[in-house]
């Protein structure tokens, strides 16, 4: 029977999901298909079929010790390559960063990502790279959230990057989240490992907004039970406000029919 099998090719990246038989174990490596060719990688989630789609691929095999050692090595001349990229980009005066270089498991490609302010002009840096490694070379320009998704890391909340660890898409983060969720608006506070707005300000932000409806902002004049006051701050969660009046604070609760 096929079940599904979340794969990882690197420790700490996303899950990708695959179909096979009742055949694999936790922590077991398999040789799968990807995007890239053939990728090595580690069985972290089995689920039953009813994950299952069309479009699934099924794992290719079961990796051997002489797979694992192939992968070792991989993983060791990709640094290598990392390392050589980065003198030729110094010696071509590309205004580039890379930030790691992947072999996949056949070495029928090494891909270099890349972090620019502008578009690169690189043909002279892939012509040279083929060169020296005799398969296919790619280069990736990446974004800052990208950047973080590759390296990995621990965010603010204590628990690995959400883009590294279950995003499958990154999503566009506004200023205005932050905003309705009555944030400071302290970069140290709202940004995260790559720099950007925090990916979890999406998370909440249609509940915040649906429990702001008919709540003042503050600096709204408004009445209260004890007279007219001016409101301080606003609890959006528990829809409460607190209001000065008559140089006294006074918290006031608003329920759905209040306007």
């Amino acid at each position: 029977m096929n079940k599904v099998y979340g794969v990882v090719f690197k420790e700490g990246s996303k899950s990708n999901f695959y179909k096979g038989m009742d055949e694999y174990n936790l922590d077991d490596y398999v040789i799968v298909d990807s995007e890239r060719g053939k990728q090595f990688g580690k069985i972290v989630s089995i689920s039953d079929t009813e994950a299952i789609n069309e479009e699934m691929k099924e794992i290719v095999a079961k990796a051997t010790e002489d797979d694992y050692a192939q992968h070792l090595a991989n993983l060791k001349d990709a640094d290598k390559a990392y390392h050589k990229c980065q003198e030729l980009v110094k010696e071509l005066e590309l205004n580039m960063h890379i930030t790691n270089a992947q072999f996949n498991f056949d070495r029928s490609q090494l891909l270099f990502n890349f972090t620019a302010d502008e578009r690169i002009d690189f043909r002279e840096l892939a012509k040279r790279l083929a060169s020296i490694y005799h398969t296919r070379i790619e280069l990736h320009q990446i974004g800052a959230r990208d950047k973080a998704r590759e390296i990995g890391g621990i965010g603010i909340c204590g628990k690995k990057l959400c883009c590294g660890s279950f995003l499958k898409q990154i999503e566009a983060v506004s200023m205005n989240m932050a905003k309705n969720q009555n944030l400071a608006l302290n970069p140290s506070k709202i940004n995260g490992s790559c720099g950007r707005l925090l990916c979890c300000l999406a998370y909440e932000d249609n509940e915040y907004l649906e429990c702001s409806k008919g709540l003042p902002s503050v600096g709204d004049e408004i009445k209260c039970p004890s007279g007219r006051g001016i409101v301080q701050s606003v609890d959006i969660l528990n829809r409460k406000a607190k209001v000065l009046v008559n140089d006294e604070k006074e918290e006031v609760s608003f329920n759905d029919n209040q306007e």
